[in-house]
């Protein structure tokens, strides 16, 4: 029974979660910028070499968590898969690169953390799956059957499968447009997200959208038809998002904290009331044992 409990607690505070999450993103959500096609012959090398080594690292990061011969290929063929697309956490890599000129040259630069997603951002995404294409399983069985070390895998992507480096890259335009400056993301959107995308496939998490502030504005998540003792815990269920958003004089980093606040009070309140109604459950379970005792102990008349 408590095992049944912990377990819909865990999945309704799943689907609350996965519902308010997104609500402190909508705030500032804006158009998804559009990768500059034109930039990718300039780069597209560099990016090779940077998959090879993302992908080699993080098979040897995988290696050292469950062990080197417990590594299946098919893990690695999930990781090949996966390290060009921003969805997923094995592109992580690609949200700390800066495109700097330098010369006639385009550069991918390292930061060190991770910056907001622009068009410099959608441009490696896009050369690298343009790099990888239909690699990934040839990538992985390569690495899984050969041990190859880390230059071996560069020259098999880059030179033999892709042949993203067998020719130099074309000098830059002269006219080019420089692209956006490198902006760091703040950590608590780097975390929120790191969430979201780890609850991708779970139940519930599906079915998250994103709101606008006027939809939640007109959302109405309270029970009017709650007993008086349950009123306390409901002013601080998700009903009173919409106080919060209307208060648009503040900044947008204390809106996000009232929304993770309210997220932690959820929390709290759903188990409150898993409590009430176990108690109410047991209450009626032992009353009915009871009844059942009694109903067998009395002999029948003949």
């Amino acid at each position: 029974m408590a095992r049944l409990l912990r377990g819909l607690s865990a999945f309704l505070l799943l689907l609350v979660v996965s519902a308010l999450l997104p609500l402190a993103l909508s705030a500032s959500k804006k158009p998804s910028p559009a990768a500059r096609k034109e930039d990718i012959p300039f780069i597209k090398c560099q990016v090779c070499e940077k998959i090879a080594h993302q992908i080699y690292q993080q098979v040897k990061k995988k290696e050292v968590q469950i062990s080197p011969k417990k590594v299946s290929e098919f893990q690695i063929i999930e990781i090949a898969e996966n390290v060009c697309n921003l969805k997923k956490e094995e592109a992580d890599w690609i949200l700390q690169i800066d495109i700097v000129e330098n010369g006639d040259k385009l550069e991918l630069v390292e930061q060190g953390i991770e910056g907001q997603c622009n068009s410099e951002c959608k441009t490696i995404e896009r050369a690298c799956q343009e790099v990888m294409g239909y690699s990934d399983t040839d990538v992985a069985e390569f690495l899984y059957s050969t041990k190859p070390s880390i230059d071996s895998l560069v020259n098999f992507l880059c030179n033999d499968l892709s042949k993203a480096c067998s020719v130099k890259p074309p000098p830059i335009p002269k006219g080019r447009i420089p692209g956006e400056p490198f902006i760091a993301k703040p950590t608590k959107d780097a975390e929120m997200e790191k969430i979201l995308r780890s609850m991708e496939g779970m139940p519930g998490a599906p079915s998250m959208k994103m709101y606008s502030r006027e939809d939640l504005m007109n959302m109405n998540f309270g029970n009017e038809e709650a007993d008086d003792d349950e009123e306390d815990d409901e002013d601080n269920f998700p009903g009173n998002l919409g106080k919060i958003i209307k208060q648009k004089d503040s900044p947008r980093k204390d809106f996000k904290q009232k929304i993770l606040q309210s997220i932690t009070k959820t929390g709290t309140t759903i188990k409150r009331h898993l409590n009430k109604v176990s108690k109410q459950f047991n209450n009626w379970w032992r009353g009915k044992k009871t009844k059942s005792s009694s109903s067998k102990a009395v002999k029948p008349e003949l």
